[in-house]
């Protein structure tokens, strides 16, 4: 009986020791900001952090058809904000509404990630590299839909360069294996 309490302590620390080899946990610094939408504009929450952006904005997008978030982000292009977007390949080609056109156009890079059956995340990060550092994540898609239709939810955490800087590294490991989209 003790031996068997004694290999499951072990084994439940080995598995613990496993997952802290997968991914490092961030210590919680800063602001949580969590909105819901319909009830919440989400959009325009994204849209006033975008506007707050002084030196960089990268974005991992599922879909993008808002107008008011891709106005931002030609907004903070034209301040001379290093922008740059992933797109999921499959709706870049099935949704004609997408307005990644309108960003290559305005000067914003875009890379189009295929090697996965959906690339699904929906992230920005702003600022990384400082203390302003912004990261936003959830489940809501950068469309109008999202905000006017569905049921959706984000969080942005404010003030957390490290947490920024790891989902920097993911978007840069993703960025290695997307193709430039081209006009």
């Amino acid at each position: 009986m003790q031996l068997a309490a004694i290999a499951i302590v072990l084994a439940l620390f080995a598995s613990s020791a496993d997952a802290a080899d997968v991914s490092d946990a961030t210590t919680t610094r800063g602001t949580l900001q969590a909105a819901f939408a319909p009830w919440d504009n989400v959009e325009q929450l994204i849209a006033d952090a975008l506007a707050a952006a002084d030196k960089q904005i990268l974005v991992q997008a599922y879909l993008l058809t808002s107008k008011k978030i891709a106005a931002a982000l030609v907004a903070a292009r034209q301040r001379h904000i290093d922008v740059r977007v992933l797109i999921n390949a499959e709706q870049l080609t099935k949704v004609p509404s997408t307005v990644v056109p309108e960003l290559a156009s305005a000067g914003i890079p875009v890379w189009i990630e295929t090697k996965y059956q959906n690339a699904h995340n929906k992230i920005i990060v702003i600022d990384a590299d400082t203390l302003d550092a912004t990261v936003i994540t959830g489940s809501y898609n950068f469309t109008w839909t999202a905000q006017h239709r569905n049921a959706e939810n984000i969080l942005i955490v404010r003030n957390n360069p490290a947490l920024a800087s790891r989902y920097v590294l993911n978007w840069e490991r993703h960025c290695q294996e997307a193709m430039p989209y081209k006009k």
